[in-house]
């Protein structure tokens, strides 16, 4: 998938280089500053294992050794070409229709339909309607959020320790929001292995306003909706 092909180079950290010269000056500096980011936040992972022998530092590289793994096999999930953000979407989905009824699906349905929003579902079982919002959402994200970065359409390029590190706190650090903001979404991703890639989402998910659309009223998850696909 061509997403995939984007989000799996967000891994090659030093393409930089490689940006045409004709790119806004503003838009240049702001990449290197996030890689200088990536690489002190890496750094200062990557130090904290030296740390391990210590009793202090024992479980910090514990919680650390969990989330390199399941940041790896997103990863590996991604070189097999499965469909990750389309499944976090789907389980967000999940989540926020679970407790609305038959009833209340249609109205979502119904206001999405007059703002020119077609859904693809016939059926309106909680199951089905998440699955045809997600693929919605999908369709219009604009996943240059995270992806800008993710330059190249190669796997082969070696990907250097610390601006690696980096991105893996960076994941971290967004599923550990995720867990502050949204628990039971949290949970679901975990559940299937996906937590530590939810940074590739957030933003467009923070843009909207969606982490409330688990207590929200109908309207305001129509609206939410919206959003997600402008």
């Amino acid at each position: 998938m061509h997403q995939n092909s984007a989000i799996i180079s967000y891994l090659q950290a030093n393409n930089i280089l490689s940006k045409k010269l004709d790119r806004a000056a503003s838009a240049v500096r702001k990449e290197v500053m996030e890689q200088v980011k990536n690489a002190e936040q890496g750094a200062t992972r990557a130090l904290n294992y030296l740390s391990c022998f210590t009793d202090e530092y024992h479980d910090v590289c514990k919680k650390q050794g969990r989330e390199d793994a399941r940041f790896f096999n997103g990863v590996v999930r991604l070189l097999r070409r499965e469909d990750i953000v389309g499944e976090m979407l789907r389980i967000y989905f999940d989540e926020v229709f679970r407790y609305r009824t038959t009833e209340q699906l249609e109205y979502i349905k119904q206001w999405l339909l007059a703002g020119s929003v077609h859904i693809a579902s016939s059926s309106l079982t909680k199951e089905g309607f998440a699955f045809a919002t997600a693929a919605l959402v999908k369709g219009g994200l604009n996943l240059s959020m995270q992806i800008s970065a993710l330059a190249s359409d190669s796997v082969r390029v070696a990907v250097l320790g610390a601006s690696l590190y980096g991105v893996v706190q960076k994941a971290a650090d967004s599923a550990y929001r995720l867990h502050i903001q949204f628990p039971a979404y949290y949970a679901a991703l975990y559940t299937h292995e996906l937590e530590m890639m939810y940074f590739l989402i957030e933003p467009v998910l923070q843009r909207a306003g969606a982490l409330e659309g688990q207590f929200t009223s109908d309207s305001s998850l129509v609206d939410i909706i919206r959003r997600m696909i402008q």
